[in-house]
């Protein structure tokens, strides 16, 4: 899912006017609470607005809206974005061509806007305080955990205790954002009750004029580690516990079956191989992302181990790769069928000795005192 704040305001929306009508695609208008719906990045009810085509000729999905809620969430998943995911949605209505203002100018598109990663910096300990931390050091162990925290620069926050801070890195190593999460150390669970635990760094800063461009979280490891094939997830922590089991291949995150499938964001996986790991009940709109990312000429498979394997249990659990993995510890038999997927990972592999190996390395003291204050 991707967590832009992008205006409607494009070229092929703006018509010839000055009232609401004035865009082709706008936010439904209110008309009772049936008109607001459930988040799907929050998970809030009763907050999200969704986009409507003044036309009646493109019925958006679900997902395509902004949640109302934008100091606590921040989602605004815009019609431009579900456009450049669907490019053939584009091609049905490319006869459509809206007369324009003569006063009309378009707004150049802002830069992001970053993160101060001393603040990053500051938040990387108390992960004996941090939940998820204690969560992952019972399943693969401490200075295990500890090395994951430190190369995917995940964090620590007091705005809820015990929270966690996923900071989205992008390749030049600058900090778009961090998201904000509450994990049960016990289950490894997110906590949604009584309300759904998560929130992000831009909105408790408070500043003004911030221009969120999301990235993939893991997505700074890409500069430094070129020679490894990319497999994508949805969560953060699936990531995480992927790449402890199974470092060959280099685990970034998406945020949500939604995020960072934007031409803008894929550009960086240009020139890589890539696999992409749906979770259980996403396969369809995974491999839909797919065809858009070879369109662009990336590598790309979808990886179908957990569709041909899942028990009825699992499917309704909603697994995800990671969920598997703890479940079984059985990398391996996941790699063998990576490689019937695409041989040639097997001849990447052997050309630069990659080996299941989950020793130790590089340990950090779990007791460093840092000031993050969130």
């Amino acid at each position: 899912m991707i967590y832009r704040g992008h205006s409607v305001e494009s070229e092929d929306s703006v018509e010839n006017s000055k009232n609401m009508n004035s865009y082709r695609y706008i936010l439904e208008p209110y008309k009772g609470i049936a008109t607001r719906h459930t988040c799907p990045a929050c998970e809030q009810k009763k907050c999200f607005s969704r986009y409507i085509d003044t036309e009646n000729t493109i019925s958006f999905p679900n997902h395509v809206g902004r949640c109302d809620r934008e100091e606590k969430c921040g989602y605004h998943f815009t019609p431009k974005q579900y456009f450049e995911e669907n490019p053939d949605k584009r091609e049905r209505i490319s006869d459509y061509q809206p007369t324009i203002s003569r006063n009309y100018t378009p707004v150049k598109e802002k830069e992001p806007s970053y993160i101060d990663p001393n603040l990053v910096a500051s938040s990387l300990g108390h992960y004996h305080q941090n939940k998820l931390f204690q969560y992952l050091s019972s399943q693969l162990g401490e200075d295990e955990s500890l090395q994951l925290m430190a190369k995917y620069k995940v964090g620590s926050a007091k705005h809820w205790e015990g929270a966690t801070v996923f900071w989205q890195m992008d390749i030049a190593g600058r900090v778009r954002t961090g998201k904000v999460m509450l994990y049960d150390s016990e289950t490894g669970k997110r906590v949604k009750y009584p309300y759904n635990h998560i929130t992000w760094v831009h909105s408790l800063l408070k500043q003004a004029g911030y221009n969120l461009k999301q990235c993939f979280f893991g997505e700074h490891l890409l500069a430094s580690q070129s020679n490894l094939p990319v497999a994508i997830v949805e969560s953060e922590k699936t990531a995480l516990i992927s790449s402890f089991y199974m470092p060959q291949f280099q685990w970034i995150a998406t945020g949500g079956k939604h995020g960072c499938f934007n031409d803008e964001n894929l550009q960086i996986l240009k020139g890589r191989k890539v696999i992409l790991f749906p979770d259980l009940g996403a396969w369809d709109e995974w491999v839909l992302k797919a065809d858009k990312m070879k369109i662009l000429n990336i590598e790309v498979e979808v990886f179908d181990f957990l569709e041909k394997r899942a028990t009825p249990e699992q499917r309704k659990e909603g697994y995800d790769i990671a969920d598997f993995l703890l479940e079984t510890k059985q990398p391996t038999a996941i790699l063998q069928d990576m490689i019937k997927l695409n041989p040639a990972l097997k001849i990447l592999m052997e050309e630069f000795g990659l080996v299941l190996d989950n020793s130790s390395k590089n340990k950090v003291n779990p007791r460093k005192k840092t000031g993050f204050r969130l």
